[in-house]
This record gives structure tokens, C-alpha cells and sequence, in this order.
């Protein structure tokens, strides 16, 4: 090997491992609360609350809301008093709840987060728009996919969907102009 494909390979080694190691290390979610915290353990699922100003940091998400349910798959042993989180099966958010994620934003009363299903799905007043304000929608149940970028408004006859996107171009005909005419001559009839 050539001393400039070695120190070229040197060079290399560093960022590529770098980029390997954020794509195979995903970021630990993490959960705060101001108020009450309790959790309760069966052999196979491990639910906790969190009760306060709740917020909750993972993969490209912050959720804040007043109370949160989770619902985790229980590994380890199953006989200990306290089940070892495995992964979240559900996370129920309510009251003022706010989701941040990418480059969008979401309001509503309640958020149903199912990770293994790449779904969240919103209620009670929900409102999605985007960080740069080029889109609003808001309709009785948002449910939102995740890695697709697709969201599905599911609308009522008393509540019916509401999209807000940037104006669209006057697409109209503009009238043709009249060719002005001439005005009659002084004392002409």
C-alpha cells in the first residue's frame, strides 16, 4: 500500500466512522415531568404516567403535553418488581398537547403515538402546519406517517377539514382591452 492511499484511508476513517455510528446508535428518549410519576409492571408490559408539564425528546421528536400514558413492552426478568423497558408499544398525550418534528408542528388535546406502527394520530381540535408557514390543516382527526410524509384529515358534515396552503396565481382570463375609439368631431350630431 502507498503512503498516499494509506494516509488517504487515515483521512476517511475518522468521519466514516462517524456516519456509522450516528446511523447505528439511535438517540435514548427521554421523558420529564414536574408532577407525579408512577409506574406499574405485569410479566409482559410496563405502563407509566407522567403527570405536569410533561415533555418527552426522542428521534427527531419533542412532545410536550399535561399527562402521558406509555405503555412499553416489558423485557428481562419477568419476576422482578420493576419490569426493564423494552420498546414502546403506545404513548397517549392529553391536554395542550404540542408536537415538534421535523419540519412541522402539531396541536391538539389528544396525540396517540404508536412507534411501531410509524403513526400518530391526532384529536380533539388538532392542528398541523408547517414550521415555515407554508401550510395549515385542521379537521376533527389528523393521523400522521411517519418516514412518509403523508397525513390523512378525516372530516365530519359538522367539522369538516380546513387546509390553509400559499395563494395560487390568478389562473383568470384577463378581459380583452376595447381598442379606444375616437371621439366625434365638434359639431357632429
Amino acid at each position: 500500500m502507498t503512503r498516499s492511499l494509506r494516509l488517504l484511508l487515515l483521512a476517511l476513517l475518522p468521519p466514516l466512522a462517524l456516519a456509522l455510528r450516528a446511523v447505528d446508535v439511535p438517540t435514548p428518549t427521554e421523558i420529564t415531568c414536574e408532577g407525579l410519576f408512577e409506574t406499574v409492571s405485569t410479566d409482559t408490559e410496563t405502563f407509566s404516567t407522567f403527570q405536569d408539564k410533561v415533555v418527552v425528546t426522542g428521534n427527531n421528536l419533542k412532545l410536550y403535553c399535561d399527562f402521558l400514558k406509555v405503555v412499553a413492552i416489558r423485557k428481562g426478568d419477568p419476576a422482578a418488581t420493576i419490569g426493564q423497558y423494552g420498546y414502546f408499544k403506545s404513548l397517549v398525550a392529553t391536554g395542550n398537547v404540542r408536537i415538534v418534528q421535523g419540519d412541522r408542528e402539531a396541536t391538539c388535546g389528544r396525540a396517540e403515538v404508536f412507534p411501531g406502527e410509524d403513526r400518530i394520530v391526532l384529536s380533539e381540535d388538532p392542528v398541523v402546519r408547517s414550521l415555515d408557514d407554508q401550510y395549515v390543516a385542521a379537521g376533527p382527526k389528523l393521523v400522521l406517517y411517519r418516514g412518509q410524509r403523508r397525513a390523512v384529515i378525516e372530516g365530519t358534515p359538522a367539522e369538516r377539514v380546513r387546509l390553509t396552503l400559499p395563494a395560487i396565481k390568478d389562473l383568470g382570463f384577463e378581459e380583452e382591452k376595447k381598442p379606444a375609439t375616437a371621439a366625434p368631431a365638434a359639431g357632429t350630431p
